[in-house]
């Protein structure tokens, strides 16, 4: 499919409102983790009912991964984001006027949780959907890294705010800020940039893009016969696995470590440092293929900085007693996994963009479903051994895997056969 003329003539203004789709993604996803040690003395939850509670998202975050990217690749991602969007903004603000009605509350938490997942689990796949469609192999690396940025962006901005919202007004507080700050997005995107007939989804468009069937020719048989597919994959997995890993339990882990210092200081200065690392890998990403480097060589060199370089920063993290020391190496570790942006990130694109979605969405599965492991097995280990290394060595294990994976079998030569979208 061509460029639309709409997406093209505001290309910029898209750029700008995905990134701030995927601020407020994870600054609604963010609530809990930060008010994970609140909401535990709240309602008398010990490390693995709150293990239980932060990995209930990844469960249902894994479901709609490939069918999100599925639907997107077949009636564009842009209807898929705002649909989903206004469900788990909704979602949000509800969640605090809820708890009030039912006993239950953990039960209610988790399952509140998982249903946050399945809402959310089609963003990315979407998202990976509209650039592959829309944006030239060229300029890819560094759109991805820039609309990428809001997820750092938006934990920072949760880490900020939510921390002072906490302080002064309750966990509730910080679940409407992120809730409503979320429908008023999907609104404007709405209002602003899609035109009425762009927001009509027809029946058969939409059971059209549910059916998975030979007539959507996505070559499957093909795709998983190639190590390259499986490598990016294996590598997709891994590296969100740890992601989820460090974004769930960082915040518990600065605050039993170091109980005096404040909140917002460790819920801001990460996610800060990120926001530059990721828009420096895209630029220099891009700059390197321009400059007659190999795609695919640029990739496995941004990855070795994403996955290894990053898991060294966590091991060190593990080690310190320093509170300054710690939010350093913290910040390096969080910082460093954006380079992953302009790795296998963008690799799914190059690979095969005819259908980037539906196997973005193949890897994303098995990283929420690795994801949930990780994250309750962090709070198990932390409940058993009383200490926090060996939750960091468990995201260098993981990470590991992943880049090792990558950097044998890893390929950028397409290798789908829809020539739809071969002249992009």
């Amino acid at each position: 499919k061509p460029p639309s003329p709409s997406y093209l003539g505001g290309a910029r203004v898209w750029t700008v409102m995905l990134l701030l789709g995927t601020c407020l993604l994870y600054c609604t996803r963010v609530t809990v983790p930060i008010c994970a040690v609140a909401l535990s003395t709240y309602f008398d939850w010990d490390k693995k009912q709150s293990g239980i509670v932060l990995s209930s998202f990844f469960w249902g975050y894994c479901l709609t991964q490939i069918i999100g990217g599925h639907i997107s690749d077949q009636i564009g991602g842009e209807k898929v984001l705002l649909l989903s969007a206004s469900a788990w903004g909704f979602l949000t603000v509800l969640t605090p006027l809820l708890t009030r009605i039912t006993s239950a509350h953990l039960a209610f938490m988790a399952s509140s949780r998982f249903l946050m997942g399945l809402l959310q689990g089609v963003y990315f796949p979407s998202l990976a959907s509209l650039l592959s469609q829309k944006v030239r192999e060229s300029e890819r690396a560094f759109t991805y890294s820039t609309v990428g940025t809001g997820s750092q962006f938006g934990t920072l901005v949760i880490g900020g705010a939510g921390s002072l919202l906490l302080d002064w007004y309750g966990w509730e507080s910080v679940f409407y800020f992120s809730g409503l700050l979320t429908l008023l997005w999907v609104y404007c995107t709405c209002k602003y940039l899609l035109s009425e007939k762009e927001l009509i989804i027809p029946i058969d468009c939409l059971m059209r893009g549910l059916s998975i069937s030979k007539q959507t020719k996505v070559p499957w048989k093909q795709l998983f016969r190639k190590a390259p597919i499986w490598a990016v994959i294996i590598a997709q997995l891994s590296t969100a696995s740890t992601f989820f890993t460090l974004l769930s339990w960082l915040p518990t882990f600065f605050k039993e470590t170091f109980p005096e210092s404040k909140d917002w200081v460790f819920n801001v200065v990460p996610w800060l440092v990120a926001i530059p690392t990721s828009l420096f890998s895209g630029f220099l990403s891009d700059h390197l293929i321009s400059q007659g480097y190999k795609t695919i060589t640029i990739r496995k060199f941004m990855q070795v900085i994403g996955s290894g370089v990053s898991s060294i920063f966590a091991l060190c993290l593990g080690q310190t007693s320093s509170f300054c020391k710690a939010i350093v190496f913290a910040s390096a570790s969080v910082g460093l996994q954006t380079f992953n942006h302009s790795g296998i990130s963008v690799n799914v694109q190059d690979l095969a963009p005819s259908c980037a979605g539906l196997l973005f969405g193949v890897g994303n599965t098995g990283g929420a479903l690795l994801g949930v492991i990780c994250v309750y097995l962090a709070g198990y280990l932390i409940e058993t051994t009383g200490s926090w290394i060996s939750v960091f060595n468990l995201v260098a294990a993981v990470n590991s895997i992943g880049l090792c994976a990558f950097l044998l079998f890893g390929e950028a030569q397409r290798v789908d056969t829809d020539s739809a979208y071969m002249d992009l």
